[in-house]
């Protein structure tokens, strides 16, 4: 059971001081964070891409390569590359880098994307959003399983029997599927036989049991081994000393910015007590002491059968010290929780 930290580099105004930090701090302060995640044991950390003003991370690659030197052992993804508006030869090409700086570690988390800032930054149609994604991920596949490549789509120019470089360290580079949870997308990386990766930031995790289902379903039925299938979950969460603590410390940060993200979406007003019912034992929230946090992901394990689970750290602006503190909990004492509880679970 790999455990890692998700995040999106926000960069949003803090909600108890108003100070907002530039972005330049916020792409130093993930090195760090990057840096003490291998430290403290945990297997993988993971930037998504987004063009806004609230986040610092619209190039993952770079801000993963610029700590790939620093770090020994910890795996290194987008969370996730939005495919379908970015150019399949230059995400290769750029995770191949990262992956030949970090001998290794590399990895592609490709999704279409929650916002859609990227589609006309790049001139790309929302009418063409499920085109798109189809098209780009054929291509980047291609890419990953021949040095020389032969393409032809309908948004991107032609590729007639050109090589593309450098080549990774891994062969081949992996490449994960994010998925907000539609049948679609989980029956199509079961199909092409690619990992994984459901986004569950809200609802009762275990209403993901069935889509897990049909994702084995689609990968048997294409020809694929179902044990070696892998399975990530992407969920917001903190950990402190004790729940209180970190009940209260993660509040005002998620609210904010939930509030932000509902009012462009139409979602209902965020408050005290849809927050607590989320940080029940069988909410999306994993918010508590190491204890409660690591019950929550064995739960998560024996419902969903996960391989792996990111932590999504932080929601909104946080104090650094506090992000810190988290992440060296998650490492030191959730993770040894869950995989001895698992490994006792599963007589291993």
């Amino acid at each position: 059971m790999e455990i890692g930290i998700s995040t999106f580099l926000e960069t949003t105004p803090d909600p108890l001081t108003g100070e907002v930090i530039s972005h330049a701090e916020r792409l130093r302060r993930a090195v760090e964070e990057i840096v003490l995640a291998d430290q403290v044991g945990l297997d993988v950390y993971g930037v998504g891409e987004h063009h806004r003003a609230d986040y610092a991370s619209s190039a993952p690659a770079v801000v993963l390569a610029a700590a790939a030197p620093m770090t020994k052992r910890i795996r290194l993804t987008s969370a996730v590359t939005v495919l379908s508006s970015d150019d399949p030869v230059r995400v290769f090409q750029d995770f191949a880098t990262l992956d030949g700086l970090s001998n290794g570690r590399a990895e592609i988390m490709a999704g279409r994307g929650s916002f859609i800032e990227s589609f006309p930054l790049f001139g790309y149609r929302l009418e063409d959003y499920d085109e798109l994604f189809e098209e780009k991920l054929e291509l980047l596949l291609a890419i990953r399983s021949s040095e020389k490549v032969t393409w032809r789509g309908g948004h991107r120019p032609a590729i007639a029997n050109l090589g593309v470089y450098p080549r990774p360290v891994q062969n081949p580079l992996p490449v994960w599927i994010a998925s907000g949870g539609t049948p679609q997308s989980v029956v199509r990386a079961g199909m092409l036989g690619l990992p994984i990766v459901l986004a569950i930031i809200g609802g009762m995790p275990e209403r993901f049991a069935p889509l897990v289902a049909l994702y084995k379903e689609a990968a048997v039925k294409a020809g694929h081994d179902p044990d070696k299938l892998e399975i990530a979950t992407h969920s917001h969460g903190f950990v402190a000393d004790t729940t209180e603590e970190a009940a209260e410390k993660f509040f005002p940060s998620t609210q904010a910015q939930m509030n932000v993200i509902g009012r462009e979406r139409g979602w209902p007003f965020y408050d005290r007590a849809a927050y607590d019912a989320a940080r029940s034992l069988r909410g999306a929230l994993y918010v508590g002491d190491p204890e409660y946090v690591a019950e929550k992901i064995v739960l998560l394990r024996k419902n969903l059968g996960v391989t792996r689970f990111f932590l999504h750290v932080n929601v909104g602006t946080m104090p650094h010290r506090d992000v810190l503190r988290a992440i060296e909990l998650l490492g030191t004492k959730v993770a040894p929780l869950v995989r001895k509880e698992i490994a006792r679970m599963e007589g291993s």
